[in-house]
C-alpha cells in the first residue's frame, strides 16, 4: 500500500507528523506493505534564504505578529514536538527556501535514501539550526545518510529533480491540499495535519483492508 507525504521541510507539524506516522507503522501488524513516498509542499514559495533571520522572525512579519506572540506560539508548537521526542530550537532556525530541498529528497528517494534524508532535514532544520537552502548543508546532510556527495552536488548544480518537485506541488493543487502534512494513501484517502498516532494507525488499518479486500476478489 502507498502512502505518499505531502510535507514542507520547515513545516513543524510535518516533523511531528513523521514521529506520529513511525508509532502507527510500529504498531501495524503488516508494516511491510506499507510503502512510505515523501512528496513537496513549500509553505512559502517566494521565501528567501536569509540565515541572518530566524523562524519566529519571519513569522511574526508574515503574520503581523509581535515577537513576545509569535515566541508563545512557537513554544506551544515545541511543546507539542517535545511529546513526540522532538527537541525543537526555533531561535537557532535559519530562513531557507526549501525548493533545492525538495529536489534532493526525490533524488534520494530515486536512491532508496528518501525517508533518511527527510529526516536529516526536518532535523537540520528544527534541531541543529542549519541552512537547508544552503548546497553545501544539504550535501552534508545527504552524505550522512549514505549518498555520494559528489553526485549530491552535481544533482543540486544542475537542477535535477526540479520537474518533480514541480509536478507534487501540481497535484498537491489538483487534490486541494492547502496545508499539511497531508498522508494521502494509496490515493483514496487522506488524514490532513498532525493529528496523532491514533487517528493514523485507523486510517492505515481500514486502507490495509480495502486493499487486502479488492486484491482478493481480483480475478
Amino acid at each position: 500500500m502507498q502512502v505518499e507525504i505531502w510535507s514542507d521541510v520547515v513545516c513543524p507539524f510535518c516533523y511531528i507528523g513523521k514521529r506520529q506516522l513511525e508509532a502507527a507503522l510500529g504498531q501495524l501488524p503488516d508494516r511491510g506493505r506499507v510503502h512510505v513516498t515523501w512528496r513537496s509542499f513549500q509553505l512559502g514559495p517566494d521565501t528567501k534564504t536569509d540565515p541572518t533571520r530566524n523562524a519566529i522572525q519571519n513569522l511574526a512579519e508574515k503574520k503581523g505578529w509581535t515577537l513576545e506572540f509569535t515566541r508563545q506560539a512557537v513554544a506551544d508548537v515545541s511543546n507539542r514536538a517535545q511529546a513526540v521526542g522532538l527537541a525543537f530550537d526555533y531561535e537557532q532556525t535559519k530562513v531557507a527556501n526549501t525548493f533545492d530541498a525538495h529536489r534532493l529528497v526525490h533524488y534520494a528517494t530515486s536512491a532508496g535514501k528518501g525517508d533518511d534524508v527527510a529526516e536529516a532535514l526536518f532535523r537540520a532544520y528544527f534541531v541543529d539550526g542549519r541552512n537547508v537552502g544552503d548546497h553545501d548543508t544539504l550535501a552534508q546532510l545527504a552524505a550522512g545518510a549514505g549518498l555520494p556527495e559528489a553526485e549530491v552536488r552535481e544533482v543540486l548544480r544542475s537542477g535535477r529533480f526540479a520537474d518533480a518537485v514541480r509536478r507534487d506541488l501540481q497535484t498537491a493543487a489538483q487534490f486541494g491540499i492547502n496545508s499539511v502534512p497531508c498522508f494521502v494513501l494509496e490515493r483514496k484517502y487522506a488524514v490532513s495535519g498532525a493529528q496523532g498516532s491514533p487517528a493514523l494507525l485507523q486510517a492505515l488499518q481500514q486502507a490495509l483492508a480495502e486493499t487486502a479486500g479488492s486484491a482478493a476478489v481480483t480475478p
